[in-house]
C-alpha cells in the first residue's frame, strides 16, 4: 500500500529531482513532485512524495521533518486525504428567474 507524504516549506529552487533524491535515502520512492503555479510555472513551496511502504514513509517523516533541504527547513507529514468538493448548484444571479428580465404581465400582453 503506497503512502503519500506532504512536504512543505520548500525552496523556490527545489525541483522534482531534488525532492526525489533527498527522500530516496529512506525507501522506494514511487513519485516525488513539487507543485507549481499553473500560470507562472514557479514552485508553490510544497510538494508530495509517495512511498511504496508505510515503514519507508514513517522513516522519511522521522528523518526529514524540520531538516534543511536546499537552504530551507521543511515540514514533512502524511498527506491528508483529498476531500471531494461538492458540486455547486446552479442558481440564477438575479430575481428574474431566467425569463429575460421581463415582467410576467408584459409577456402576457398586459403591459
Amino acid at each position: 500500500m503506497s503512502v503519500k507524504l506532504f512536504v512543505g516549506g520548500l525552496a523556490w529552487a527545489t525541483n522534482d529531482d531534488n525532492l526525489y533524491e533527498a527522500f530516496s535515502a529512506y525507501g522506494t520512492v514511487v513519485q516525488a513532485s513539487v507543485i507549481k503555479d499553473r500560470e507562472t510555472g514557479r514552485s508553490r513551496g510544497f510538494g508530495f512524495v509517495t512511498y511504496d511502504s508505510p515503514d519507508d514513509a514513517d522513516r522519511a517523516i522521522e528523518a526529514m521533518n524540520n531538516q534543511e533541504l536546499d537552504g530551507r527547513n521543511i515540514k514533512v507529514d502524511r498527506a491528508a486525504e483529498r476531500q471531494e468538493r461538492p458540486r455547486q448548484q446552479f442558481r440564477p444571479r438575479n430575481d428574474y428567474g431566467g425569463n429575460g428580465g421581463y415582467r410576467n404581465d408584459y409577456q402576457q400582453g398586459g403591459y
